[in-house]
């Protein structure tokens, strides 16, 4: 016969506990008095955090430095130097060596990287693919696959000869990503022979886990327009900038399974485009198997005035600035469905400062909007309008506000003949001697 545990013994929600004692927090936690439900406990943990953080009496202790020329990158625990060769983990109380690569040439150094963290739900043929790994591209066309804890290398794969590829980006987060080739110019020999080299540059896209080749294609000016200077992948779509100050939209599912002449395997013999050898290997490398002999459907094309287009929050909307100059410093959020503004759409924050106000969809696809300047944030929210499921408007969620003491300020000046005088002058909302939202930013 089974009893059931009393009331007063079940483990109480996370909601009836009042103390804000980040001891006490995590003396209840240890005990395991806490709520089962996740989003609960992250904000308890965060709680914790913040109280340990902003308490005035709390005091930092230096436990670990060092410097490097080159730019310092944080992933997931992971702390990469000099241009990735370097990792440390950052989770022990003192960050640890991970791994350090072999020095290389400047002709070999690493120009990029990305890294990889396959999902638990998939179960992988080989074990050494079920761990996380650093996608790493480097300066004469490798593609490196690199153990995330060891630095070993699991996979490499040559890409050309002829182009040089120089970024990596995600299309899809942990799932596609794309390789992307510096601008290819007119030679010396192609102007002289009057030769119009219509090749803009090369993209090839890529799966993980396990890592495949979705295929290499060429971006054509007399295809996309003469005007195009730049493209990337995204959630599936090609986006393909103008000088125009113009952006264009296809689906790239639709140019895969348009243009796509034949499936290419990495380590395969290969006979493509009047040429012969292994998909991936040296100097053969990834040939283009995707050609776009005509313009694919457009999605969606806007012109703006700066900063580009961003797409996002929900449902779907765009914030652009449109292409004329007195809309300079607006940002317009539209629906993407019909192009109509959204009630509140238009974002100006009126500010004296030398540096311009910055706006972007939230990265936790969370739908918010957040809108940033020298001296407050805005938190946005895209809300559908009350009694009209197709119209929307923009609200604010919270602001945050940099501590100031006024905008007016003064500066002492002696005359030529003593007489002091208190000349008063408007401050600027980024002027250095005022707390900032960058400096806000860091302290988050």
């Amino acid at each position: 016969m089974c009893a059931l545990p009393s009331p007063r013994a079940q483990r109480p929600p996370a909601c009836t506990r009042t103390s804000k004692n980040s001891c006490a927090l995590l003396a209840s936690r240890y005990n395991g008095s806490c709520s089962n439900d996740f989003g609960r406990l992250l904000a308890s943990n965060l709680k914790i955090l913040r109280n340990i953080i902003l308490k005035d009496d709390t005091e930092f202790i230096k436990v670990w430095s060092k410097t490097s020329k080159s730019l310092i990158s944080y992933e997931s625990g992971r702390i990469y130097f000099d241009n990735y060769r370097c990792c440390y983990s950052s989770l022990l109380p003192e960050p640890e060596l991970l791994y350090e690569l072999p020095r290389t040439p400047k002709t070999e150094k690493i120009e990029d990287a990305l890294l990889c963290q396959c999902p638990l739900e998939n179960v992988l043929p080989n074990a050494s693919e079920q761990k996380s790994c650093l996608l790493t591209l480097t300066a004469n066309n490798w593609l490196y696959l690199l153990s995330a804890d060891t630095g070993e290398t699991l996979q490499r794969v040559y890409l050309s000869s002829r182009f040089k590829f120089r970024s990596l980006g995600w299309d899809s987060s942990q799932e596609t990503f794309y390789v992307k080739s510096v601008q290819c110019k007119q030679t010396a020999l192609e102007r002289q022979a009057g030769v119009d080299n219509n090749i803009l540059m090369r993209v090839a896209a890529f799966q993980v886990f396990p890592l495949q080749l979705v295929g290499m294609l060429e971006i054509n000016k007399k295809v996309f327009g003469k005007t195009a200077v730049d493209v990337l992948l995204s959630q599936g779509v090609l986006a393909v900038s103008h000088s125009s100050k113009l952006v264009r939209l296809y689906s790239f599912e639709y140019i895969v399974n348009e243009f796509r002449t034949e499936e290419l395997i990495l380590g395969q013999q290969c006979e493509l485009n009047n040429a012969r050898g292994i998909v991936g290997d040296a100097p053969y490398g990834v040939p283009v198997n995707i050609c776009i002999y005509e313009c694919p459907p457009v999605l969606f094309e806007m012109t703006y005035f700066e900063n580009g287009v961003q797409i996002g929050g929900h449902p779907w909307h765009y914030i652009y600035t449109p292409n004329h100059k007195r809309h300079r410093g607006t940002h317009h959020v539209c629906s993407i469905t019909d192009g109509a503004l959204a009630k509140n759409g238009v974002q100006d924050m009126k500010c004296d400062s030398l540096e311009v106000d910055w706006i972007f969809f939230h990265p936790d696809d969370s739908g918010r909007i957040i809108h940033a300047g020298p001296s407050t944030i805005n938190i946005l929210k895209i809300m559908a309008e009350t009694g009209c499921d197709w119209k929307y408007e923009i609200i604010t969620d919270f602001s945050i506000t940099a501590a100031r003491d006024s905008n007016q300020a003064s500066q002492v000046i002696v005359t030529s003949s003593g007489r002091t005088v208190k000349r008063r002058f408007q401050m600027l909302d980024d002027d250095p001697a005022q707390e900032r939202v960058s400096q806000m930013l860091s302290v988050i």
